[in-house]
């Protein structure tokens, strides 16, 4: 008997790409090329997942701990204030009544959980996304020689000879102390180590 021929093969996925990068050094010069994972640095930008993934971040970071007290919570007496006719005044029941100051809030805010969840599937791709969108935007620059500086002024020069202005998130390394505290004192300069890198 003739033998069974062997099932098909899923087709093998492609490697994906890596993608070249320049890299300054601190003096702002050319200082070679760096090879990025193409997962990371060439996917495909998903700007309404990347808008979910900002919003899910924004809101679990609300403490949710705003609190008002009802015209049953706030103290004062539950007596009627004066009689219901003959005062040619609004009828009134109490003093708390939302109506009056220091008498309890409408419809006001209670403590309550903002949290909402994303898959980490989804949030990989949505950093992803941001990762590729500031590459292709000239937005992300990499920097060799930074972990060797250690003062802050040095550090502020440094950023201003790479051509770092404005609002900038410097990327460290995991355990990169010593350009943590360089750097944690200029204005305009937040600090993230890659372990926590998020899509916002």
């Amino acid at each position: 008997r003739p033998k069974s021929p062997l099932p098909p093969q899923p087709p093998q996925s492609p490697k994906a790409a890596t993608v070249s990068v320049p890299v300054v050094g601190t003096d702002g010069k050319p200082a070679g090329k760096m090879t990025l994972p193409g997962e990371l640095f060439a996917a495909k930008v998903n700007k309404s997942l990347l808008a979910q993934a900002v919003r899910v971040y924004l809101a679990n970071q609300r403490q949710g701990g705003a609190s008002t007290k009802t015209r049953g919570e706030v103290e004062g007496s539950t007596r009627k204030i004066y009689r219901q006719k003959g005062t040619g005044r609004a009828r009134h029941g109490a003093i708390r009544a939302p109506i009056f100051v220091g008498g309890g809030i409408v419809f006001g805010p209670h403590p309550r959980d903002y949290h909402l969840a994303l898959p980490q599937k989804m949030k990989r791709a949505a950093l992803a996304s941001a990762l590729t969108s500031a590459l292709q935007t000239g937005k992300m620059i990499v920097v060799d020689g930074l972990s060797g500086v250690i003062k802050t002024k040095v550090m502020a020069s440094s950023l201003q000879n790479v051509g770092v202005k404005g609002s900038t998130l410097l990327v460290v390394a995991k355990g990169a102390s010593g350009v943590i505290r360089a750097a944690r004192n200029i204005k305009g300069i937040d600090i993230l180590s890659v372990q926590n890198l998020h899509a916002y």
